[in-house]
């Protein structure tokens, strides 16, 4: 194989075949192929697309490329959710102890930020001592214990994607559909699943910038679902305006906590129990989702999943007392309000000015190899259709560095629209593909 003519191939708009996207994968994994061949093949595969073959070609490939989990000792039904990436978009933290405190296994493989969307890993990491390196041993151990292990791909479980996903993040090339469908959907299919449930967000703080985009970006992860053999269903979700009422990695483990101890404000509450409804069916817990509605409202409201969460942590070797005292968390010298010019109705605090806030306060990452400042981000975000008057705080700024801070303000300055008028705000969930 000579890789520039693969490269000149794709960039031309010439389909792959399954052989050679197999042999491309295989030569970056073992090195042969450099990152900049790499990033150049990204490049082309952004601009050219792939065909729904190609598409599952790369990512049986990637899947490959590595280990492929099993859980023998683990006789629940193994069922996991992914999101595409949004901002406060911290649903994973509070979901995967509410599906397995309600009967499911959920072996739950995260990745990290990328561009302005925050990382479930990098969330976890805020908690003093969690390790999300775990080996397969200690993850089934952990499933065995309390039914769900959140942790990153480690070195023998899809390396390709592992190499492809950092570089993607520093190439501009993230919102590609085949590439996030490959990246998604090889991890998914390498945690052993019986199903996948996905959200698939579209807005100004995601990847697709449109309804259709989005709903695009669904059919081909649930094509590429199909074809491996395992149940999928997806979500299309709103992420105009941030999830909850935080953006910022220690800022949403809090939030999460409070969730799981029945205080999730409305629109984390709502997503997260649809998307437990989804899994719970899919898993074949329960029959329809309205029962199934029912049953996850009733746990998160109870609080008594936050227990699970807590034992997950202790189990993943975190500090569980930080979860019960915020104070331990990763927290920010800097709080500055952001108010409101004048009176009006909240149209929306536009979510992807939001995100690039937190990366300009050092929540995320601008290159791949930037650390993570784990206290700082936005806070206190007001709530879309809310009445407020002038002066009134819709948003804090949690910062370490006071230039940050003014920056991240002058940003966030920019993303609040006000309306004369009350309005509605839109349905969070605006469609499901396979229920």
């Amino acid at each position: 194989m000579i890789p520039q003519w693969l490269i000149e191939k794709k960039r031309d708009g010439i389909e792959l075949s399954a052989g050679e996207i197999r042999e491309w994968i295989r030569a970056y994994t073992d090195g042969a192929i450099p990152d900049y061949q790499m990033a150049a093949m990204a490049m082309a595969i952004f601009f050219r697309g792939m065909t729904p073959d190609e598409t599952a070609a790369l990512t049986k490939a990637m899947l490959e490329s590595g280990a492929v989990l099993a859980w023998p000792s683990v006789p629940r039904p193994k069922v996991d959710k992914h999101s595409t990436g949004g901002i406060g978009d911290k649903v994973s933290i509070v979901l995967a102890p509410l599906a397995a405190d309600l009967g499911l296994a959920v072996p739950m493989i995260s990745g990290r930020g990328l561009g302005i969307t925050g990382g479930t890993l990098d969330k976890l990491e805020s908690i003093p001592g969690y390790r999300t390196g775990l080996g397969r041993r200690e993850m089934e151990r952990v499933l065995e214990q309390c039914g769900c292990s959140m942790v990153g791909q480690t070195e023998d479980l899809v390396p390709a994607d592992r190499r492809l996903y950092a570089l993607r993040d520093v190439t501009g090339t993230v919102p590609s559909v085949p590439l996030i469908v490959s990246s998604i959907m090889s991890k998914k299919l390498a945690a052993g699943l019986d199903a996948l449930v996905l959200d698939v967000k579209w807005g100004s703080g995601a990847f697709m910038p449109t309804l259709e985009q989005a709903r695009s970006l669904a059919g081909s992860l649930m094509d590429v679902g199909r074809r491996m053999g395992k149940r999928t269903a997806a979500l299309i979700t709103d992420m105009n305006h941030p999830l909850g009422r935080s953006a910022g990695n220690s800022l949403e483990v809090r939030e999460s906590v409070e969730a799981l101890k029945g205080n999730a404000p409305p629109d984390l509450e709502e997503l997260t129990v649809e998307l437990c409804a989804a899994m719970l069916v899919l898993g074949g817990l329960l029959p329809a989702l309205e029962p199934a509605r029912l049953a996850a409202r009733e746990r998160l409201r109870s609080g008594k999943a936050f227990a699970r969460f807590r034992r997950m942590v202790e189990l993943h070797g975190g500090d569980p007392s930080a979860l019960d005292n915020p104070a331990l968390l990763p927290g920010a010298r800097i709080r500055e309000s952001l108010r409101a010019r004048r009176n009006g109705c909240l149209e929306r605090i536009d979510a992807g000015m939001v995100g690039r806030a937190c990366l300009v306060l050092g929540a995320g990452r601008r290159s791949a190899a930037d650390p993570i400042d784990h206290g700082v981000g936005v806070s206190d975000i007001a709530e879309r259709g809310r009445q407020c008057r002038a002066g009134d705080v819709l948003a804090v700024v949690n910062a370490n560095a006071r230039g940050a801070c003014e920056e991240a303000m002058r940003i966030l300055d920019g993303a609040v629209i006000i309306g004369d008028a009350p309005a509605a705000p839109p349905e969070i969930i605006q469609d499901r593909i396979g229920l």
